[in-house]
């Protein structure tokens, strides 16, 4: 007996697990125990340039937290959220 999975019906699950383990991953690797990263780590863990990041914020793109001394940090799940959000199928 043969079972045919749409692969459309799958992608939901399929993302939502890997945010999962990515967002571990984030949290406890690249962050080395820190809470959150300041803009030039945030920019370079997610491949753009710092200006780009921080354009992305002021356009509200990406949310941030803004710690004394007007100081922009960024978590795990700040990064995670944005490219979550910028997610596209490639068509077959």
């Amino acid at each position: 007996m043969k079972i045919v999975i749409d692969k459309n019906d799958l992608l939901p699950l399929v993302e939502s697990i890997v945010e999962q383990v990515f967002s571990r991953m984030e949290s406890r690797d690249i962050f080395k125990g820190r809470l959150a990263v300041d803009e030039t780590e945030a920019a370079r863990l997610i491949g753009l340039k710092k200006h780009t990041l921080r354009d992305e914020r002021l356009r509200g793109s990406i949310t941030a937290s803004q710690i004394v001394g007007n100081r922009i940090r960024y978590t795990a799940s700040d990064l995670i959220d944005y490219l979550a959000s910028r997610r596209f199928q490639v068509s077959d």
